[in-house]
């Protein structure tokens, strides 16, 4: 199976941002110029985030999404402020493949088994926005804002257990430091899951991207900052994949 690279677009306020530990944001760009830009240039999926909607408390920016996704020819997930089942057909109906649920979940996560059943257990990805605490690591809801006070293990585990599909892992400590991916905790929900596990947070060199999938055993690598800031490209990134021996279309 091909391993999937996959640019992030973190939109606030309809721009995409992007910081560090999911602080200090800096603007990146217009979302839909540059979803164009990473879908002409070979990325196998997109991930969409409305990054502010579940902090202030409002739906997911519908017209932003349908304006992306008529620029994409690739799955397109899409996640931010989805409340219910409602809020995951609108999405759907605007152009979304897949929804990403982190808060939403946490809260009730019934969410993610009703979702399965409705639309697929494919269309379900569970965001996990994950912090290290002494020898493990606690989800955190509202955009990092809050310690939800669950295991990251034990809660991958029970997600694809209600039905998700796949699981974004998010390493807030990670996040925008180039650093590279959180390894030891993508390889220990990757022992204890049986669905494709995205590594996101830390990506700051090629070598760091082939670790992550290699080391790490994820599925698929999620890139931002990289990207957005010109550092390297979409065919960079497959090419020296490609010359280390990893599966990428």
């Amino acid at each position: 199976m091909s391993t999937r690279l996959i640019p992030c677009l973190d939109v606030l306020g309809g721009r995409v941002v992007k910081g560090t530990k999911f602080r200090d944001l800096r603007d990146a760009g217009d979302p839909v110029a540059l979803a164009k830009r990473y879908n002409d240039e070979g990325a196998d999926e997109l991930v969409f985030l409305d990054v502010g909607a579940t902090h202030e408390s409002r739906r997911i920016l519908l017209d932003v999404v349908e304006k992306v996704s008529a620029q994409v020819f690739v799955p397109l997930t899409v996640g931010g402020g989805i409340r219910n089942l409602n809020d995951m057909s609108d999405l759907l109906h605007a152009g979304a493949d897949k929804v990403s649920i982190c808060s939403a979940a946490l809260k009730n996560p019934e969410l993610i088994s009703e979702g399965a059943a409705r639309f697929g257990a494919q269309c379900m990805v569970l965001s996990i926005d994950a912090k290290k605490k002494a020898d493990s690591w606690s989800c955190h809801l509202r955009g990092g804002r809050e310690d939800a006070g669950v295991d990251a293990l034990l809660w991958a585990v029970r997600g694809e257990n209600l039905g998700a599909g796949e699981i974004l892992l998010n390493s807030i400590d990670r996040d925008g430091t180039g650093e590279g991916y959180d390894l030891e905790l993508l390889k220990r929900i990757g022992e204890r899951t049986h669905i494709p596990v995205i590594a996101s947070g830390g990506a700051g060199s090629l070598e760091q991207i082939f670790t992550a999938i290699h080391a790490g055993r994820a599925d698929a690598v999620l890139v931002a900052s990289l990207l957005h800031f010109g550092t390297t490209s979409i065919s960079d990134i497959k090419t020296y994949l490609k010359n280390k021996g990893v599966n990428v279309r």
